[in-house]
């Protein structure tokens, strides 16, 4: 019998693939998990559709990607923050901060969670700072310079 993946499925095929198993095992485990459906031509034709749907979709994000890692490369972001003497920070400047940075700045949307840093900066100068644009491109270093915010 000739069903269509509805979920990944160990050893048998990922969601969207048209697969060749028993009727026994479509009817008693497929079928009553949710796992599978009977493959007619229209849902293959549709299965297929869907599928290249997809991979159009993911080729257009890491075309995005790839662009967004681009500008990141050239960019210098300029962060203000309050600091002391001898080049020490209030506080710090964390993933967080560098995000909105690069929004108010830029207008590009980065997760925090992709801005890499090891730990938060706490001292006035320049940062290189890793940023994970997506998991199709390499992460991308980029310059980040603190200064003392005016008070």
């Amino acid at each position: 019998m000739e069903v269509i993946l509805l979920k990944d499925v160990e050893k048998l095929g990922a969601k969207g693939d048209v697969a060749s198993v028993s009727d026994g095992y479509a009817r008693n485990f497929l079928f009553p998990r949710g796992l599978a459906e009977v493959a007619t031509p229209g849902k293959i034709e549709a299965a297929k559709q869907a599928m290249q749907a997809k991979l159009d979709q993911e080729r257009r994000e890491a075309e995005q990607a790839f662009d967004t890692r681009e500008t990141l490369a050239r960019t210098v972001l300029t962060i203000p923050a309050a600091a002391g003497q001898g080049e020490k920070l209030f506080g710090s400047v964390t993933n967080a901060d560098v995000a909105a940075a690069l929004w108010s700045a830029r207008k590009i949307r980065i997760d925090k969670r992709k801005v890499l840093l090891e730990d938060p900066i706490k001292t006035l100068g320049t940062h290189m700072v890793l940023v994970d644009v997506h998991q199709s491109v390499e992460p991308v270093e980029m310059k980040v310079i603190i200064v003392p915010a005016d008070s």
